[in-house]
């Protein structure tokens, strides 16, 4: 297992000493004492709140028990009254079998009319099909138990719970395959202890936490399960194993467990995802990188394109002044060394645009990034061109040349020479471009604009084979268009511009230039601009 965050917990005294300051979180009467623990109940008040719930939750603290309440209480009611069918997926038959039980115990317990559990052939568009394990109500809907293959849910309705999600083979399909529900009015639950950072079950939470997936968030730890009664209902059910609840019984069988997890406590235990064998780059050391800085965004309709190219370039030309120009003059130190990448997309990804500049203690500054979605070829280059001859002192970029990038960089070396590098991504590249670049971020050696579609992308990056590289998965934009890790792209060429060996030089003329009325001619000088650091012609005129 990879690096482990560190947190500070409770000892074994401290947490005898918190225990008894609480006092029971439930009653010692079993009468008296709620059926479901105040986070189990909090799964069903948020699924009524929220189409889509995420629970990130201790191993073993009851949260299917929850979902199964929440499962009968639905498929059990009237479709007037919201029911609708369940379809529980689960990792394996085992649980799908105590998932299946569970809602038959409520069922009971709540006294709603079901049949008994029983097999059935679930019809998942194979031939063969697949064995599920099913409950059937008075309402006419069910609580069907199966394997979690994303086929099943296709062309079903009704409430999906996902359990152990982050431990199924393909939960992005799956997602997709269960989010289809939402169209009729259905909901999904996903349900997980952590499975590594870069896991797609993490990754979701994050994007719920930064505000991006509109989805409902549950997490609990083992200490706030304990704090809301997991033990002392534990001691009810297994009284002749744990006897009468103590707090120092909780605190040993607390302080056994944490040292039973070992190094998988964090993850196992208190829902701090692992850093996986495949991350490049941690969350934390990205997020720590992270600073105030503008990120530009500019969205058309796949109809701007065939608009008259005029019209296309005076809408253009108005973001730049309005947009464009103003974040550069406020950002932009006219001193410093600025570098640029772009990394390129049309119709399937976007097109980020990431200047970069160097400061006097050799740190690389992202002073803003632009990025583009939608916009037509023409008018990248037009923004690029906008940008790049706006930058002070540049000394060198790198454009994507792979695929549809191939144009635009060829146009970039065309206009800015050879310090406009086409690059085309190989193995290769990223096995000499990406150790410097982690080194930077390591080293606090960099700085990128503190934006969460940023972060993402810098995560997007796997170790493969011992090199960090871009696998083939995209994930969904805010405005609903696909990224492909192009804001990291973006950053890793400019960051490779920037750290090539490179030699500033500027000539100044001699004497400024005159017409010498006796003879008739041009003369032109040529120098390079001390600002642009781009050849300029000067001083044309009649001699």
């Amino acid at each position: 297992m990879a690096d482990v965050i560190a947190v500070d917990r409770p000892t074994r005294d401290q947490w005898v000493e918190l225990r008894r300051a609480e006092g029971r979180a439930t009653s010692a009467n079993w009468r008296e004492t709620p059926a479901l623990l105040e986070y189990q109940r909090e799964i069903a008040a948020q699924c009524q709140i929220h189409d889509v719930v995420f629970v990130e939750k201790s191993r073993r603290t009851g949260a299917t028990w929850g979902a199964a309440a929440d499962a009968v209480l639905r498929s059990a009611s009237a479709r007037g009254e919201g029911g609708m069918d369940t379809l529980y997926m689960g990792t394996s038959h085992d649980m799908a079998k105590e998932f299946i039980d569970a809602a038959a115990g409520w069922a009971r317990l709540l006294e709603h009319a079901c049949s008994e559990v029983g097999e059935t052939l679930f019809d998942d568009g194979s031939d063969e099909g697949i064995k599920a394990l099913k409950i059937d109500f008075a309402s006419g809907y069910s609580i069907v138990a199966l394997s979690s293959k994303p086929r099943s849910l296709r062309g079903r309705q009704g409430f999906a719970i996902l359990d152990e999600a982050a431990f199924v083979d393909s939960l992005a399909e799956l997602l997709k395959a269960a989010l289809a529900f939402l169209m009729w009015g259905g909901k999904v639950l996903v349900i997980s202890t952590h499975n590594g950072v870069d896991n797609p079950f993490n990754q979701t939470i994050v994007d719920i936490r930064a505000g991006r997936a509109k989805y409902g968030l549950i997490r609990f730890d083992l200490d706030e399960a304990l704090r809301q009664g997991l033990f002392e209902r534990m001691c009810m059910v297994n009284a002749h194993k744990h006897g009468e609840w103590t707090p120092e019984k909780e605190a040993d069988w607390r302080d056994k467990l944490i040292n039973d997890y070992r190094d998988a406590a964090d993850e196992e235990l208190y829902c701090i995802p692992s850093q996986g064998s495949g991350a490049w780059l941690p969350a934390p050391l990205i997020e720590a990188r992270m600073v105030a800085a503008p990120m530009l965004r500019l969205s058309f309709p796949e109809s701007f394109s065939m608009l008259p190219e005029a019209q296309r370039r005076g809408e253009v030309d108005r973001w730049i002044e309005t947009e464009l120009i103003p974040v550069m003059e406020a950002t932009l130190d006219r001193n410093l060394m600025s570098g640029f990448g772009m990394d390129v997309g049309r119709k399937r990804d976007l097109t980020v645009m990431c200047p970069m500049q160097i400061t006097r203690m050799m740190r690389r500054v992202v002073p803003f990034m632009v990025e583009l979605e939608r916009v037509p070829f023409q008018q990248q280059e037009q923004i690029r061109d906008a940008l790049v001859s706006r930058l002070p002192r540049f000394i060198g970029g790198r454009t994507d040349a792979t695929g549809i990038g191939a144009s635009l960089a060829e146009t970039g070396a065309q206009k800015f020479g050879h310090v406009m590098v086409e690059v085309k991504f190989s193995t290769e590249w990223y096995r000499t471009e990406m150790p410097p670049l982690k080194a930077a971020f390591e080293d606090d050696a960099i700085s990128v604009p503190r934006d969460a579609e940023v972060a993402a992308d810098l995560r997007a990056f796997k170790v493969v084979r011992g090199i960090a590289t871009l696998p083939d998965l995209r994930v969904k934009t805010s405005t609903g268009g696909v990224r492909h890790g192009d804001a990291g792209v973006a950053i890793a060429l400019a960051y490779s511009a920037c750290r090539q060996p490179f030699q500033q030089y500027e000539y100044t003329p001699a004497a400024p230039a005159v017409r010498d009325p006796g003879r008739v001619g041009w003369r032109q000088e040529w120098a390079f601009d001390r600002d642009e650091m781009m050849p300029s012609r000067r001083g044309d005129g009649l001699w």
